[in-house]
């Protein structure tokens, strides 16, 4: 097996978070309608429209790589989608439903922050001072929408799914 390097790594996981981002643009419509908070619903289609930014970011990187984009199926974000969509099932019509799909995004929203994260670090090492910066944009705006579902669940949607439905 031929040695791979950190250049390799990097174009790797680039191609995880690019089909992670994808999937996700699919996803947080169907979490949108299946929200019964009209808060959590915005949330999830702000984060819909940011998404695709995203992802136009990951392109140019590729860009920036010499590479074509092209994705590598992420089985993280399929297991975490596969888990909403149980979520969706199993709760719904509960007050616990936004609870659940709050946390399932807060799980999306943190391995997009780990993946963001190191690939940010990869391409300082690497030299990619432009691509370190797109990537770092977008873990910016990872962790805003972390932050706004922290807050959306502290004040009031684990409150609301303590409560039994009507």
């Amino acid at each position: 097996m031929a040695d791979k390097t950190l250049d390799d790594l990097f174009h790797d996981t680039l191609r995880d978070i690019y089909y992670a981002e994808r999937k996700i643009l699919k996803t947080l419509p169907k979490m949108a309608r299946g929200a019964q908070s009209e808060e959590l619903k915005q949330a999830f289609l702000t984060h819909r429209d940011e998404t695709e930014g995203q992802i136009e970011r990951l392109q140019q990187v590729f860009e920036i790589i010499g590479k074509r984009p092209r994705a590598k199926t992420c089985d993280a974000i399929e297991g975490i989608v596969s888990e909403g969509e149980e979520i969706l099932d199993e709760f719904k019509g509960t007050a616990a439903l936004d609870a659940g799909l709050l946390a399932v995004a807060q799980a999306v929203e943190h391995y997009e922050i780990s993946r963001y994260g190191s690939l940010r670090s990869w391409a300082e090492e690497l030299g990619m001072k432009d691509a370190a910066k797109l990537l770092q944009e977008t873990l910016d705006e990872e962790s805003k929408t972390d932050e706004l579902l922290t807050k959306l669940a502290k004040t009031t949607i684990n409150l609301a799914a303590q409560k039994k439905a009507a």
